[in-house]
């Protein structure tokens, strides 16, 4: 995905006021060992970027003043009820370093699971979205999450029982295996089925 920006002298409140007031949000470019940089994008074509999943997780072409540069979505702010961007923050990266990003899950399968087919369980997806550790060129834009498998006897999928594409891993910050889908069925519907 492409987003255009300027580049920017100007920095403070007033400024940033000035730009927003002109249509423009504010930004800041940092990162990859090179000087932070301050930009302004338009704002109507950055807020609509901005509702696609596919932008928080992928690597974005920013082109400043015409020079283009990869860079990642690092963080953004909104007005609290107006539909209105305040402020946005971009990484740059180097394609041989590893990135971490938070990255969509996806799941699937779970209506034609055991669980709530044969059972009626209730499924909770615990996690939306899963840190993980990649070169930029292996970044996937979503993890998919299987949950055809859940059933009486198998009743979560765990971080570790994920399939990631080759070169993604999961950084280890000494966490547990914690679940990312869970279906709970009642006492006595395990039961009725089994018999």
């Amino acid at each position: 995905m492409k987003v255009v920006a300027t580049s920017r002298t100007e920095q403070g409140s007033g400024a940033s006021r000035r730009l927003r007031r002109a249509g423009q949000v504010p930004g800041i470019v940092y990162g990859a060992n090179q000087e932070a940089q301050a930009v302004s994008i338009e704002h109507n074509p950055l807020w609509h970027a901005l509702q696609k999943e596919k932008f928080h997780s992928s690597i974005l072409d920013l082109e400043i003043d015409g020079k283009s540069q990869q860079v990642l979505l690092r963080d953004y702010q909104s007005h609290p009820y107006k539909a209105q961007l305040l402020h946005i923050d971009f990484q740059r990266i180097d394609s041989n370093q590893k990135i971490h990003m938070n990255v969509p899950l996806h799941f699937s399968g779970h209506l034609e699971s055991p669980a709530v087919k044969l059972y009626a369980g209730l499924v909770t997806f615990v996690a939306n979205q899963i840190e993980i550790e990649c070169l930029p060129k292996d970044l996937p834009e979503f993890i998919a999450v299987d949950c055809s498998v859940l059933d009486v006897t198998k009743r979560s999928i765990h971080v570790t029982e994920l399939q990631f594409p080759e070169g993604v891993s999961i950084p280890n910050h000494g966490q547990q295996d914690l679940s990312v889908v869970s279906v709970k069925i009642k006492a006595g519907a395990a039961k009725g089925g089994d018999e």
